[in-house]
């Protein structure tokens, strides 16, 4: 039987030693899972186990940094118009609230922007900045957050009204390079800078650390608006590596206190979230309704969330953002019912090295989440593309590893293609006429069917380490959160245990999931198989790749297994 995956066991690739203290302290498997990630030597497990805010680098270390807090306190000082512009996601909403927090304890009233996503698009538009232009009074200086990095044209027709800008972003440049701004802080643009990996509310927090630095501001503290520069970094699926590691882990340990944003506390409410809070909820909770606010054309209610100074007002603007969500939700499932029967007609998943479908009746806010489930469920680079009435069509990209969707962009615009846009190399946009739409599939797949020639394999499944179901307990659990928070860069391990069997028949939960009691000899273990309902199962017994977490239930914990791949059973 075929599985979803193919199984390959991780190489450990260096020594499990980190001294006679950790090596006494640390369970094999956890000793194991560190020098599987690379780190060597007791020193480096301790800054990774206990990562201290002590240790962040020198915010003036990014370029142009120095710049920006210059213009920052000129025109603090001169009392001049600031308008902050930002994007209408998870980042840019997250960057927006952090930015004005900043500006407003240094006494500026600086007021913010960001576009409607189905009528002005992503970043400095010309729509956006005509209808930004018009709810405000002209500012001398406008700050982009999320966005900018490619908006050469833009960036100088502001500078010809007499507009000075600061870039603070993490997109890739286009095809113009750095745009004529006061300053741009973005490591994307510097040579071998070890920064990255930040996501926009992360060069924000580095701008206010560095504005800290040069002009200290009794009655601020900066540590106090962590929960949502980790809430922006797991949402926007940055590296979970070096810096970003560290603010999302003091992040989520602040929000899982109960402490800081009054608004994260009531999306915490209304989510149910759990004491220990780990990425995954930020990831399936937080993200998806801070996010559905922009994608349903309302994204102010995701910055009023934010800056809400009271928990009365925050608990009405989670509620408002959890509405968005249930109809975005609604939304996302007839587009992706009609995607995938689309593909059903139209597509070999043995001989089409891509997915482009586009569509006049697709909300443009949902299309980037239904490119996410089809490049998941048939592991192909995706474009998913909503089309207006005048025949414009927006798409939004997903990617797989090993095909960066910025240089398939830049191919199919060297190959002729009138097209437009940039992102990430895992997750892009893109803006092309309805009519374009088949030539650039046509095109996008050459691309991708060159960088992965001859690769037909189910993708991979990397297996951490093989575990009997006695080794899972809530004492390894305890070590094992030390490696935490998981995402991009820093992956949620993979275990696998042979020879399981069924303790009872599975059940079916909320439509598309199952759930298992398992046995392995005597030890048992409840585990779900999220979106599992509708993939064949082998006959037992099993080898099950699996996941663990912490689950509590009135207050008592326990292990929690979620299925990644079932295969039959092997000798």
């Amino acid at each position: 039987m075929r599985t979803k995956f193919d199984w390959e066991t991780r190489p450990i690739g260096g020594a499990v030693d980190f001294g006679a203290e950790l090596n006494g302290q640390l369970p094999p498997l956890v000793r194991r899972l560190l020098a599987q990630r690379g780190i060597r030597g007791r020193e480096a497990a301790l800054g990774y186990l206990r990562p201290r805010l002590a240790d962040l680098a020198d915010p003036f270390l990014l370029a142009e940094m120095d710049a920006a807090v210059e213009r920052i306190f000129r025109a603090v000082d001169g009392g001049e118009e600031i308008c902050i512009y930002g994007d209408y996601d998870v980042d840019g909403v997250s960057s927006v609230s952090l930015l004005m927090a900043v500006l407003e304890a240094y006494g500026a009233h600086p007021r913010f922007f960001i576009p409607i996503r189905t009528k002005e698009g992503y970043g400095l538009s010309r729509a956006g900045m005509e209808r930004c232009g018009r709810e405000g009074p002209r500012p001398g200086l406008m700050v982009t957050v999320d966005c900018g990095t490619s908006s050469v044209d833009e960036v100088a027709a502001l500078r010809e009204r007499g507009i000075d800008v600061i870039v603070l972003d993490h997109h890739e440049a286009g095809a113009g390079g750095r745009p004529p701004a006061a300053a741009v802080v973005n490591a994307k643009l510097e040579k071998d800078s070890p920064f990255t990996y930040l996501c926009s509310a992360g060069v924000v927090f580095k701008l206010a650390h560095a504005l800290l630095k040069t002009r200290r501001l009794d009655g601020f503290d900066l540590r106090d608006y962590l929960d949502i520069v980790a809430v922006a970094t797991v949402a926007d699926i940055v590296p979970l590596v070096g810096e970003n590691r560290l603010l999302t882990r003091h992040g989520l340990r602040m929000m899982g206190e109960g402490r800081g944003n009054p608004g994260l506390r009531a999306l915490n409410e209304i989510t149910n979230a759990p004491s220990v809070l780990c990425s995954s909820h930020v990831s399936f909770r937080l993200g998806p309704r801070l996010n559905a606010a922009g994608r349903m054309d309302a994204p102010l209610d995701a910055v009023e969330l934010l800056r809400a100074a009271d928990m009365r007002r925050a608990r009405e603007f989670a509620r408002r953002l959890d509405e968005h969500n249930r109809r975005r939700q609604a939304r996302e499932e007839a587009v992706r019912a009609e995607a995938v029967e689309m593909l059903d007609r139209d597509f070999s998943p043995d001989a089409d090295p891509v997915i482009v479908l586009g569509s006049r009746a697709w909300h443009p806010g949902i299309v980037g989440i239904v490119a996410s489930y089809l490049m998941r469920v048939y592991h192909k680079p995706t474009f998913v593309i909503s089309i207006d009435a005048a025949g414009v069509g927006k798409g939004s990209g997903r990617s797989v590893e090993g095909v960066s969707l910025v240089r398939a962009l830049h191919y199919c615009r060297s190959a002729g293609l009138a097209i437009s846009g940039g992102g990430h190399e895992m997750a892009a946009g893109v803006m092309l006429d309805e009519g374009s739409i088949d030539a650039f599939r046509r095109v996008f797949g050459e691309y991708v069917a060159s960088v992965r020639a001859g690769d037909a394999r189910p993708p991979v499944l990397a297996i951490d380490a093989e575990v009997g179901f006695p080794e899972l307990t809530l004492e390894l659990l305890d070590s094992y959160e030390l490696l935490e928070p998981f995402g991009n860069g820093n992956p949620q391990p993979v275990f696998m245990s042979r020879g399981v069997n069924l303790s009872d028949a599975p059940r079916r939960l909320q439509g598309n999931h199952l759930k298992f009691s398992l046995r392995q000899g005597l030890a048992e273990c409840d585990a779900i198989y999220f979106n599992g309902a509708d993939m064949p199962l082998p006959e037992p017994p099993w080898d099950v790749a699996f996941t663990i977490d912490r689950s509590v239930w009135r207050g008592r914990s326990s292990l929690s297994m979620s299925i990644q791949d079932i295969r039959p059973a092997c000798a």
